[in-house]
């Protein structure tokens, strides 16, 4: 069965995002086979109880930051019968489906298309987002790029792939941040077909993919200039002896 399932993380602890997921969690049972979902045991009890209730499978994990959920989340997903998989952040995917529905239905009948698929940002949409995310976003997207050939934008939150490669990246996944590991398993590791496509609905908006503890400026720079480096280092590493 070529099906195609969902694979969501989300940390939501007061259920910020709940109105939105509960709009749009028909449409998610429309367009995928199956749902699954790997959340924080911090996370609101109301929503989670609204997963459960529409259809999403759930797995409650230790919140031990994003790179471990999105692994469990495989794990989870792999449990199912799905052929492929769509990953996207949950509040990604609530920003794409709220913005730009049609996109993402038509994305889906194209996950078969590579054994991963790099799903990055068009211009406008890389520009929504704050400027210390966009300029350091850039230096890791260019050191990907280099390493893998082809100018391309890894750090949108979103991917395809297909079941071994799943199962690939679950054996090989290790590092703080997936955002670079993740196409690397496929493209160094596996020697699999990769390729890539910018989408709008992967923009930002800030009430559904904010922070939400506020921070200095200073703060703000620093973290993401610690995730670029995360990133990048797993770019240039990962899969070679």
């Amino acid at each position: 069965m070529n099906s195609t399932a969902l694979i969501c993380v989300t940390h939501d602890p007061n259920g910020n995002n709940r109105a939105l997921a509960k709009r749009f969690l028909p449409l998610f049972n429309e367009i995928y086979d199956e749902l699954f979902i790997a959340v924080s045991d911090k996370t609101d009890k109301v929503l989670i109880d609204e997963l459960d209730e529409a259809g999403f499978k759930v797995k409650i994990i230790p919140k031990k930051g994003t790179a471990n959920a999105r692994r469990e989340a495989i794990k989870f997903a792999l449990e199912g019968c799905s052929e492929y998989f769509h990953y996207c952040d949950f509040d990604r995917l609530l920003t794409w489906a709220d913005r730009y529905s049609d996109e993402l239905k038509s994305m889906i009948l194209k996950v078969k298309d590579n054994d991963y698929t790099i799903l990055g940002r068009t211009e406008r949409a890389f520009k929504s987002h704050p400027v210390e995310w966009i300029e350091t976003e850039k230096i890791a997207n260019k050191i990907f790029s280099l390493e893998f050939g082809k100018e391309v934008d890894i750090t949108a939150g979103s991917c395809c792939f297909s079941r071994k490669c799943a199962e690939l990246i679950s054996e090989n996944s290790k590092d703080r941040m997936t955002d670079a590991e993740w196409p690397m398993i496929a493209y160094r590791i596996g020697n699999l077909k990769v390729g890539y496509k910018a989408v709008e609905g992967l923009e930002y908006i800030e009430d559904i993919n904010g922070e939400v503890i506020e921070k200095l400026d200073s703060t703000k720079w620093f973290n993401r200039v610690e995730l670029c480096y995360i990133i990048s280092e797993s770019a240039i590493n990962t899969g070679k002896e």
